[in-house]
């Protein structure tokens, strides 16, 4: 079973910058994908970015890209979201999600969750 565990959230004043990790453990941790998602109070969670664990291939949703970048260290098993450029429609809670096979960017494809953390931006 994978256990992942996000760090970094914070608040931070609009265009400020935040790093997220989500560092993963499990006997057998060799996920296809990891990404990060996001719930703002009375939203749906959201795709914000994710990652090929073997190659290192990236997506992104359109409403952070060029601001956003998502890496990952095979070494550490950590994948981690750096936030540059933050706006206040960023404020939500970031989720790190894993995943063993290929699929679509919704929340349902993804099999792994961490607890989120609590990522605030003042204007």
């Amino acid at each position: 079973q994978v256990q992942l565990v996000e760090s970094g959230g914070g608040l931070v004043q609009a265009r400020g910058s935040l790093r997220l990790s989500c560092a993963a453990s499990g006997r057998t941790f060799s996920p296809y994908d990891m990404a990060w998602f996001r719930q703002a109070p009375g939203k749906e969670r959201e795709f914000v970015a994710a990652i090929r664990w073997s190659g290192g291939s990236t997506a992104y949703a359109d409403s952070v890209k060029g601001r956003f970048t998502i890496s990952r260290d095979n070494a550490k098993n950590t994948v981690y979201l750096e936030m540059n450029s933050l706006k206040p429609e960023d404020t939500a809670v970031y989720y790190c999600a894993a995943r063993n096979k290929r699929g679509g960017l919704g929340p349902a494809e993804f099999g792994s969750w961490g607890q989120g953390t609590q990522v605030t931006v003042s204007s």
